[in-house]
Parts: structure tokens; C-alpha cells; sequence
């Protein structure tokens, strides 16, 4: 057994969660817990509803039907302010990192820390947190670069350096590793880990790169058609004999 399935407290429960488009069954009864600080891999072919399901998790979709809890608190049941107060505790790492081109890397970070200001206060002085951030993640130098000034990698670790700026307690990675060189992504999965320890922060991974899957997830679950089709750590899917399980690993 994983030794974080000893662990009882799930900082995000999903249960039965079922959501259509017509006659398009996206999710067909999905149930999913995240354990508080590890991290959770998911792996599914394109339109497997991963990213659908993201959506219902941070309140962006609204289920047919099943439940979300989401460090105890029931997405369904919370109105605007609740809901954006609850994102704050939320990371998101885009896969195209998604940094305002406009904007120079100081600006970027600085951005969620005046938008969020209920949770830091109106803080007056933002560079002692803004270069905090950015030597978590190695870049420090870069912070009056633009991001037209900056690789691949580098606007990926900026990207995270904008997310752990709010302190989140969750973090969503979106393809974390996709375009990446193997080097740099190998440097990305390496960060995450160290994230993970620093911040005991809690992950769910959307990746199709089974080098990362194996370096950084605590536990898996394969998405197929709408279900959580398997579930277990990846020693133990890959040496699995179902077809569509071993489809995920070659």
C-alpha cells in the first residue's frame, strides 16, 4: 500500500461526478481523492475529460451530477466571493505558462498580490515577496526581463514563481513538461519536487509524459472514457497486463 493511502485526511474528494455536452458523456461517474501533500498524477488521451473535470474542481464548470469538496468545502454550495477566496489557495501551471506579454517578470508577479489583496493585505513594497518567489525557482536575475526575453523553460519557472507567490495549499499542473527540451524538462520536474517539499504542497499532474509520471507522482490514476479506469502507484500500473493500461506507457 502507498504509504500516503495511511494518510486518511484528502485535502479534495470528487465523487460520482458526471457531466455531458449533449450526447457527448465526458465524465461518467468519476470519483477522485487528492491526499493531503502528495502528488497525483492523471494520464488520459485527449478529450478523456481532464481538463473538464478541472473545471468542475475550481468551480469554472458546473457538474451534471456527484460531488466536489474541495479542503472541506462543497464547490456547489459556495456563492462568488467564497468561490474566488477558495481559488487563492489554488495554483494553477498552464502548459503555455500563460505570462502577460506586456508585462515585464516583476509585473507578472506582482499581479496576483494586488488582485488577491484580501488575503496579503494591500502590501506597499511587493519586491521582498516578488524576489523570494523568483529565487525559489532559480531566476532571480530575470525579474525586469520580458517574457519575449525569456526560453521555454524559464517562462515555465516564472509561471510557477507567479503561482507560489499566493502560497497556495493545492497546485494544478497542466502538462508541466510539454515542449520542453529533455534537459529543461527534466530541470522542471526536479523544481516541482523541491516545491513539493518546501511548501508541502498538495499536486494533481495532468501530463502525458511518462518520465515525469514516474519521477514525480506519489500515485496515479488512468483516465479512459470518463472513469477512473485504474488507480495505483507506477510501479504498479506499468507492470499491469491490461492493454489499456500498457497503451499508456509506450
Amino acid at each position: 500500500m502507498n504509504s500516503f493511502e495511511n494518510n486518511i485526511k484528502s485535502i479534495i474528494e470528487i465523487k460520482n461526478l458526471r457531466k455531458s455536452y449533449g450526447k457527448n458523456h465526458v465524465l461518467n461517474s468519476f470519483n477522485m481523492n487528492l491526499i493531503d501533500g502528495e502528488n497525483l498524477v492523471i494520464m488520459g488521451k485527449s478529450g478523456s475529460g481532464k481538463s473538464v473535470m478541472i473545471k468542475c474542481l475550481i468551480g469554472l464548470e458546473k457538474p451534471d451530477s456527484g460531488s466536489i469538496q474541495v479542503m472541506g468545502k462543497d464547490i456547489s454550495k459556495l456563492g462568488q466571493e467564497e468561490l474566488d477566496e477558495l481559488r487563492t489557495e489554488i495554483g494553477f501551471l498552464f502548459q503555455g505558462s500563460a505570462l502577460y506579454d506586456s508585462m515585464t517578470v516583476r509585473e507578472n508577479l506582482e499581479f496576483p498580490l494586488r488582485r488577491h489583496t484580501k488575503k496579503f493585505g494591500v502590501i506597499k513594497d511587493t519586491t521582498p515577496l516578488v524576489m523570494e518567489a523568483l529565487e525559489n525557482v532559480g531566476l532571480a536575475h530575470t525579474i525586469n526581463l520580458m517574457p519575449e526575453e525569456l526560453s521555454g523553460g524559464m517562462k515555465r519557472r516564472i509561471a510557477l514563481a507567479r503561482t507560489l507567490i499566493l502560497q497556495p495549499k493545492i497546485i494544478l499542473y497542466d502538462e508541466p513538461t510539454t515542449g520542453l527540451d529533455p534537459i529543461t524538462a527534466k530541470e522542471i520536474i526536479l523544481l516541482m519536487q523541491s516545491v513539493q517539499k518546501k511548501y508541502n504542497t498538495s499536486s494533481i499532474i495532468i501530463t502525458h509524459d511518462v518520465d515525469c509520471a514516474r519521477a514525480i507522482s506519489n500515485r496515479m490514476i488512468l483516465l479512459v472514457d470518463g472513469i477512473n479506469y485504474a488507480e495505483g502507484t507506477f510501479e504498479e500500473l506499468i507492470a499491469s497486463k491490461d492493454p489499456k493500461i500498457q497503451a499508456f506507457f509506450k
